[in-house]
């Protein structure tokens, strides 16, 4: 279970999180991730971000889960909402503080395993990290 502080519960923080974060999906699940302002050019531009710098490593790291009734019966879907909440637990000190994660399964999670799950969540929170225009073809 993830503590109250690094669980989103307003809808206004999921709709912040998939309209601001970068999507990528892979397999059963859809991650949005939206990473602090304080990596890029700000930090340089304005003194402020370095005096309260303290304050921004301590923000809490949190996640939310979106699962559709196209996952399947309530049944199936709190059982994914488990397995994910569980697999983002131990991902969620992985990344920077700050950061607001949602994860959104597709219908395939329904029957994916608790391994395949993992390998989905992480290459997609990998992609995601990675820097934009990295993309060979």
């Amino acid at each position: 279970m993830l503590a109250a502080a690094q669980r989103l519960r307003r809808s206004s923080d999921f709709a912040a999180a998939v309209r601001g974060g970068r999507r990528v999906g892979r397999g059963a699940v859809v991650v949005h991730l939206t990473l602090p302002e304080q990596t890029g050019s700000t930090a340089t531009t304005s003194p402020e971000p370095a005096r309260s710098g303290g304050a921004e490593t301590s923000a809490p790291r949190r996640a939310g889960f979106v699962v559709s009734k196209a996952v399947g019966n309530a049944v199936v879907r709190n059982t994914v909402r488990r397995r994910l909440r569980h697999l983002v637990r131990e991902r969620l000190a992985d990344l920077p503080a700050g950061s607001t994660l949602v994860v959104r399964a597709l219908p395939p999670a329904a029957h994916a395993s608790y391994a395949r799950l993992g390998a989905d969540l992480d290459a997609a929170l990998g992609a995601a990290r990675s820097p934009r225009g990295r993309r060979s073809r």
